[in-house]
């Protein structure tokens, strides 16, 4: 396998470890394809691996005791799955799997918690962390107090947040669980978005035309985390403009 270099990775995290804590890592990291449906962490199961995304999307889901089920976040190349271990947990209920298939660097977590006794890196990894718990907030938030559509506008910023181009993989079946709603609802949503010309919907894709118009829809339920990743993860120390001000630029565009 050939030398990997950190100038030549895609994913945000290790994009920002320091140079000779990547250096160490690099050995250890193994190029994985994630096609749709590849489990990268299993529910009650012990983390062997944490796998930096390259690209493609992952979901993490929350399941109840009588089979009900979630979307709680996404995962995309701005993180990593299998991230409970930076707590000290070796395992979760949750369950975390592809939803847009990609390509990642995975580690084994015996590797991989080696990497943690450094301290910029453990930092930096807990302040991903940190980003995780207030996506999971605003998640909470918007369920609670913000209609479907701003919700759905909201869950489509995200997706495009993590994917290259503007055209998202994404079924009506995947969008009802993210919103914990319908399909028939998520349908006539997507119908209303596509009316005031923000999206395209077709079968299994929903093309981006107007990213501006997603973010006045999605209103104050898209932002404050994203801003967060950009503050702690992205620019430390410098500041950050609240991404609804950002002229319709993604999470991690520069302006």
């Amino acid at each position: 396998m050939p030398e990997l270099l950190q100038r030549q990775v895609n994913n945000r995290l290790l994009r920002r470890f320091p140079e000779d804590a990547f250096e160490l890592l690099a050995p250890f990291l193994e190029p994985v394809d994630l096609p749709v449906k590849r489990s990268l962490v299993l529910p009650r199961k012990p983390i062997e691996h944490v796998c930096f995304i390259e690209s493609g999307l992952a979901s993490m889901v929350a399941e109840s005791a009588d089979g009900k089920s979630v979307e709680i976040r996404h995962i995309g190349r701005e993180g990593i799955a299998g991230y409970p271990v930076v707590l000290g947990v070796d395992r979760t209920p949750n369950k975390t799997f592809m939803q847009v298939s990609g390509h990642g660097l995975q580690v084994a977590t015996e590797d991989f918690l080696q990497i943690l006794e450094n301290a910029d890196v453990r930092q930096l990894l807990l302040r991903y962390v940190h980003t995780c718990e207030l996506q999971l907030s605003h998640s909470a938030l918007a369920a609670a107090q913000y209609q479907m559509h701003q919700r759905l506008a909201r869950w489509l910023l995200m997706c495009h947040d993590r994917i290259d181009g503007n055209e998202l993989t994404l079924t009506h079946e995947f969008l009802a669980l993210m919103l914990g709603v319908r399909r028939a609802g998520v349908t006539e949503e997507l119908h209303i978005l596509e009316g005031i010309h923000a999206i395209k919907s077709t079968r299994g894709k929903v093309r981006i035309l107007n990213r501006n118009t997603l973010i006045e829809i999605a209103g104050g339920c898209y932002g404050v985390p994203e801003q967060e990743y950009e503050r702690l993860i992205e620019a430390p120390g410098r500041p950050v403009v609240h991404p609804a001000g950002l002229n319709g630029n993604r999470l991690g565009d520069r302006v």
